[in-house]
């Protein structure tokens, strides 16, 4: 997929995401990937706030999702293993996901509470 692309930062780190909005765009998601570039990741846009559920049925690549509000703040952090059916939920109802290559968010100490900044995060 060819997929529009939005720089976000989390304080001072830089992210190139891929936007997934379409409802097929979010549902095959990072799947079949074999790699992913450390400052890469993609973000999932639903079209309304709830609680959003990810598992990671044919995706390779172990992921952390970030569950996160409108404002850009981070409500929780889930570390997902390849290919499993676990259901990784937010702990509150958001309608941006961003998925990283896990560890990422561990390694610049960025936990629950911090704020990315970018222009799906500006509309406030």
């Amino acid at each position: 997929m060819n997929l529009r692309r939005v720089e976000l930062t989390a304080g001072m780190h830089r992210i190139d995401a891929q936007v997934a909005l379409a409802p097929q765009e979010r549902q095959t998601g990072l799947m079949y990937r074999k790699e992913m570039p450390a400052h890469e990741g993609m973000l999932f846009v639903f079209e309304q706030t709830s609680q959003q559920c990810f598992w990671m049925k044919n995706t390779l690549l172990p992921l952390t999702a970030a569950f996160v509000a409108d404002d850009g703040t981070i409500v929780n952090l889930e570390d997902m293993k390849p290919q499993t059916l676990d259901s990784h939920c937010s702990a509150k109802p958001v309608r941006y996901v961003l998925e990283m290559n896990q560890g990422w968010f561990a390694k610049k100490g960025i936990k629950a509470g911090a704020k990315l900044s970018g222009t799906p995060f500006a509309r406030q």
